[in-house]
């Protein structure tokens, strides 16, 4: 064999198994990324590194006010709902009913959360306003079923079965809202592409992602500081795959163009997991009567902590508008 072929096959084999390599690289770090965003039980570290892009870690005081209050709301006494939801998986619900109560809420949590942990402090505030409650355990988180989240593309046909599951336990249709933090905002701008029911007067969203596809490439940007674009093919295919939707099939953007409900957008300007931008987009796309409650200085999904009296003076006057002729 002559000295010149033999250099090529050589290089060429070396060449070989460098795409090789990159591309094992590449499956496994796809893999990895789509397992920390959809699976129940996520890759090792999954608590480190969700501390790490969402940048929480310098909020301990917050963060154990927020675990303080959970326990508050677990502890407080209510009955414990499950349903069955569109694809036969089993979703649990927490029921929290008054005496008389004015209005209903449909509390959505966020991603890799909870329900008690991320309304634990507004709920007093609830509770103080007459509102009957449902805290929904999203699914593939708690205790309700399914092995994938879903950001939303599934979880606003569950916020539906839980509509329903309310207006088919109360003797009377009282006024209802769904409200929504984080993916849980998402999941309610989306469930307003729905034709929803009459007594479904409003709908209040804080700090939501337009889509799977618009906050996974933020954060493997933003956060994880890799080229999304050698990702977005694996994870559309890997997203399908998994939940029977593709990471770009839905967004709140087409859902609020469709919508007929008053929305309330909330969103904090230093929000470093879900940018503000993202809020401004949604706005700017919402057809039906809208509101927009801006909280300078807030990370993701602390307005409430920020701004406690500006948060509910905007609520509040958003039910009482809505109420006026009822």
């Amino acid at each position: 064999m002559k000295k010149s072929t033999r250099n090529m096959l050589i290089a060429g084999g070396i060449a070989f198994i460098g795409v090789s390599a990159l591309a094992a690289i590449h499956n496994y770090s796809s893999r990895y990324l789509m397992k920390f965003a959809l699976d129940r039980e996520g890759p090792k570290k999954t608590e480190k590194e969700k501390e790490k892009i969402m940048s929480l870690s310098d909020f301990s005081e917050i963060l154990e006010r927020a675990m303080n209050a959970a326990s508050e709301l677990e502890s407080t006494q209510s009955e414990e709902i499950e349903i069955e939801a569109f694809d036969g998986i089993t979703l649990v619900g927490h029921w929290y009913c008054p005496e008389n109560p004015k209005r209903v809420i449909v509390a959505m949590h966020g991603w890799r959360s909870s329900w008690s942990q991320d309304f634990g402090l507004i709920a007093p505030f609830m509770f103080e306003n007459d509102c009957a409650v449902l805290f929904a355990e999203q699914r593939a988180q708690g205790k309700s079923g399914g092995e994938y989240m879903g950001f939303g593309l599934l979880e606003r046909y569950d916020c539906l079965s839980w509509i329903n599951w309310v207006n088919e336990r109360m003797e009377s249709r009282l006024p209802m809202y769904l409200c929504g933090i984080s993916m849980g905002g998402t999941t309610v701008l989306m469930a307003s592409g729905f034709e929803l029911p009459e007594n479904v007067k409003g709908i209040i969203s804080d700090c939501a992602f337009t889509s799977p596809h618009a906050i996974w490439k933020h954060v493997v940007e933003s956060n994880f500081h890799l080229p999304y674009g050698i990702y977005n093919a694996a994870a559309r295919d890997l997203c399908k795959k998994k939940i029977l939707f593709g990471s770009d099939s839905y967004s709140t953007l087409e859902a609020v163009k469709n919508s007929e409900k008053p929305i309330l957008f909330i969103h904090g300007t230093d929000d470093h997991f879900v940018p503000i931008e993202m809020t401004y987009e949604n706005y700017k796309a919402c057809t039906s009567e809208k509101r927009l409650f801006v909280v300078p200085g807030a990370d993701h999904a602390i307005s409430y902590v920020i701004d406690k009296e500006g948060y509910e003076q905007t609520v509040k006057s958003f039910w009482q508008d809505l109420e006026k002729d009822i």
